[in-house]
């Protein structure tokens, strides 16, 4: 007979960032063991329960004691095990290990050969026997960073733990971990319950905890409700809450009883950039800002409170007056910071050490100047305007407000250049260069703000690069894996050169800092980067086909891999792929140096067929590639096909005749450039 089995750990306040993971962890842990125990009647089906003071799992269709089990202990080979007709010492020391007669053992096949076994069954062990050792592993298992001791115990856990909640159905099982011994008694919410809850079985567990405990213990279920809460209160006063999945993630965690409130601050603040308050109230308080419909905060925000209250007015005040401290800060760094301009700011990033091998921060000031003028030119954009942008990028670095939140660089810079009457593109540039920040950011706007983001990222990564500071396994501490993605996704939307971007920004360097190798080893990183980012949509061959030509120009790279990726989808593609490699193999071979070809030495029709063929081909292609149209270069390429195939089934390439044979070998190279013009479609397939 099976029943759901309950485990509860109740503990002091857990650490919020952590706690979803942490019940899941365990959660799992243990129907794992559960399951490879053979506990658990049919697939598992378990709930994890997770909230500030416990973790809990409610297993269904758990047995009480295991079935028997028939073993089967495999020995000696039936040939090692007689000698002469007496047993080996093997075979004796095998049935001594069994606690059995020879004559008791049996003979099975192993799947290569026959061999001696000792086959018995072995009787199941109740759940009360396996339980404890369960619980221990699965505590083990949790990935806590840093554990802690408590009292006078020298057991360790995340939190100090006070209560073990162990029921089957509706008995309680006997089992022991972290000092603790069960029951089937729990608390609920610190304040809104009274007293200790028996359950009275492992089924009713959620329901009683809601009920008589005043909490919710399942993670999803408290989340599920704060958001629809907050999206009610918003919808009341027509408003939008300004919040991701972290904060509410972070807030559920908090929370075991949840309650939204609605509050408020003083209109004054609203003259702060609203970046500011809404970082300040989702960071240092977990509130929910809210925004109206044209997306500007409002003087109301919405907070989530672990207490429940007839008049809620004084939770509401409390938190008001907390958060109007907060803000008061915040208006008071922007106030100070409007003190002094952008451009006045800049001799303090002298003292900004960036990296001690390659200087501060005005050093790298310079760098960037000069890497954006370069890329703003070859972008056709207006050179000073983005030094300019460039020149002031960094200089909010030494603001008050960006020294309390680190977060609004760039933002905060976009204000002040604002208020120093900079241009708006210059503003925005100043903003967008640290556009991508992550996977799926937007990319900077205009041709400045490409520009300066575009020399922050390459500057980084040649700079670092350069230092010997190169990402390894998953240590990438300055980021060059995201700083490279940054950059290939800007080249992929604008007509410029990877190789000469690389070497703009090493030549910026002083002589001698950096490694001489670094261009190129840097553009090799990117490749590969390249390769990961692509074959997030395209298939792998395909990727591989067209990063074979090493393209160092990006914009045109996305029309290339539809066109080969539409190209291998053709009936001929397999077969031209095929003969492309032929082709490769062949050139390798080659003794003197590849040129035209010698009409007059095609001595087959078969060659003659395949030189007309190409020739006919090479200005279609050339047309196709010169508007970029890769879809009609490669359709033109397979009419070529039935050529191909004659010359290869009726040509020898490697003919005797000297001159014949170069003169094929020619004609193959010809058509090689052809077959690879888009890609080298002989990577297709693999």
């Amino acid at each position: 007979m099976t029943q759901t089995l309950l485990i509860e750990l109740r503990t002091e306040e857990l650490p919020p960032k952590a706690l979803n993971l942490l019940g899941n962890s365990l959660a799992a842990s243990i129907v794992e063991a559960l399951a490879k125990a053979q506990l658990i009647e049919g697939e598992a089906d378990y709930t994890a329960y997770a909230s500030p003071r416990r973790l809990a799992v409610q297993v269904k269709n758990v047995k009480a004691v295991q079935a028997d089990r028939r073993i089967v202990k495999k020995g000696p080979a039936v040939a090692a095990g007689i000698k002469d007709g007496v047993p080996t010492k093997a075979l004796e020391g095998f049935a001594r290990s069994c606690g059995a007669e020879i004559a008791a053992l049996s003979i099975v096949n192993d799947g290569k050969q026959d061999v001696y076994a000792y086959e018995y069954t072995q009787q199941g062990q109740p759940l009360a026997a396996l339980i404890s050792e369960i619980l221990a592993q699965a505590v083990k298992k949790l990935p806590i960073p840093k554990v802690m001791r408590w009292g006078s115990s020298t057991h360790t856990f995340v939190r100090p733990v006070h209560g073990l909640v162990v029921m089957h159905g509706a008995d309680t099982v006997a089992a022991d971990v972290l000092g603790l011994s069960s029951q089937n008694a729990t608390l609920g919410h610190r304040f809104l319950s009274d007293g200790q809850i028996v359950l009275n079985s492992a089924d009713s567990y959620a329901e009683q905890m809601r009920e008589q405990g005043k909490v919710i213990a399942n993670f999803a279920e408290r989340k599920a409700a704060i958001q629809t809460a907050l999206n009610d209160q918003a919808g009341r006063l027509n408003a939008q809450v300004a919040a991701d999945e972290a904060l509410l993630d972070e807030v559920t965690a908090l929370v075991e009883w949840p309650v939204v409130l609605e509050a408020g601050f003083e209109a004054h603040f609203l003259q702060v950039p609203q970046e500011c308050l809404i970082l300040t109230m989702q960071q240092n308080q977990k509130y929910f800002p809210l925004l109206d419909q044209n997306g500007k905060l409002m003087n109301r925000f919405l907070l989530v409170s672990n207490l429940q209250a007839q008049d809620p007015s004084h939770i509401i005040h409390g938190n008001e007056r907390v958060l109007r401290a907060r803000l008061a800060d915040a208006e008071f760094f922007y106030k100070q910071d409007q003190k002094a301009t952008l451009e006045s700011r800049l001799p303090k990033l002298a003292h900004v050490v960036y990296h001690n091998k390659i200087g501060s921060q005005a050093e790298r000031i310079d760098r960037l100047m000069s890497i954006s003028g370069s890329i703003a030119k070859a972008l056709g954009s207006d050179v000073a305007v983005a030094e300019r942008a460039a020149r002031l990028a960094k200089a909010d670095l030494v603001t008050e407000m960006v020294g309390e939140f680190p977060e609004l660089q760039g933002t905060m810079g976009k204000y002040y250049a604002a208020l120093d009457g900079e241009t708006p593109e210059i503003a925005a540039a100043i903003e967008q260069h640290y556009q991508p920040r992550f996977a799926g950011d937007a990319l900077p706007e205009g041709k400045t703000a490409t520009a300066v983001s575009l020399a922050d990222k390459l500057e980084t990564l040649v700079g670092i690069w350069g230092i010997g500071l190169i990402p390894t396994g998953d240590k990438d501490p300055y980021a060059l894996r995201r700083a490279a993605l940054g950059v290939l996704r800007m080249l992929m939307q604008h007509d410029l050169n990877a190789a000469e971007l690389i070497q703009t920004a090493y030549n910026s360097f002083p002589a001698g800092i950096l490694n001489d190798k670094t261009p190129a080893e840097v553009a090799e990183f990117m490749q590969a980067r390249l390769a990961v980012l692509l074959q997030n949509d395209y298939p792998q061959d395909v990727v591989a086909a067209v990063l074979a030509k090493q393209p160092q120009q990006l914009g045109d790279i996305e029309g290339r891999l539809n066109a080969v990726a539409a190209f291998k989808a053709l009936p001929e593609a397999a077969a031209l792929a095929a003969a492309n490699k032929r082709v490769h193999n062949l050139l390798k071979k080659a003794d003197a140096e590849l040129g035209e070809v010698n009409e007059s030495l095609l001595q087959q029709s078969e060659e003659q067929a395949l030189f007309a063929a190409a020739q006919s081909l090479a200005p279609k292609i050339e047309a196709a590639l010169a508007k970029q149209d890769f879809q009609t270069a490669l359709t033109e390429l397979a009419a070529i096909k039935p050529q191909v195939d004659t010359f290869f089934d009726g040509v020898m390439v490697m003919a005797d005749d000297a001159a014949v044979k170069q003169n094929r070998l020619n004609l193959l190279n010809q058509l090689a450039q052809q077959m690879n013009a888009v890609a080298d479609i002989a990577l297709l397939g693999e």
